[in-house]
């Protein structure tokens, strides 16, 4: 199985947009928060047809038509802050903050821990547990709009640069 990885869309919707087209082929999609403006769950559920999980990050503000535009769309799950589910046998731990996401990877009850807010793309094991920051769709802090892609069968995360 494979699983797209997003994080902090600040209301990009070209880069949104590119990355999708670039994940239509994987199984699932994670968006570890700060979608921003309602509109980008019409971005999402319309540019992605299979199952999509989203936490919240800092700046989604108006969570409310949020969740009422996610009601739109079958596929789309709002999990609130956090959320833990297994994948294809792969136990993952989804949240938006950094420092609780690299503490969560340090307990080793997750094979897999993503999360978001600094925009800084990252990869790091700790023990069994892969910790990953997909970086920013926005591009606007790094100059780089990046996502990952996480094979449940190898294990493995393969960062991408939206071009």
């Amino acid at each position: 199985m494979q699983i797209g990885i997003i994080a902090d869309i600040h209301d990009r919707i070209d880069n949104l947009r590119k990355a999708l087209r670039m994940l239509e082929n994987v199984d699932a999609l994670i968006c570890c928060g700060d979608l921003c403006s309602p509109f980008i769950v019409d971005e999402l559920g319309k540019g992605f047809a299979n199952e999509t999980h989203i936490v919240f990050g800092n700046n989604d503000g108006d969570t409310f038509r949020i969740a009422m535009k996610a009601r739109d769309y079958e596929q789309i799950t709002l999990h609130g802050e956090y959320f833990e589910r297994i994948f294809d046998g792969k136990k993952f731990a989804v949240n938006h903050f950094d420092n609780i996401g690299r503490a969560l990877a340090k307990s080793s009850e997750f094979d897999v821990v993503c999360f978001g807010h600094n925009h800084q793309f990252e990869i790091t094991e700790v023990d069994e547990t892969l910790s990953i920051n997909p970086g920013e769709i926005m591009g606007g802090l790094t100059g780089t709009s990046t996502f990952v892609i996480y094979d449940t069968e190898q294990h493995e995360a393969i960062y991408f640069v939206v071009e």
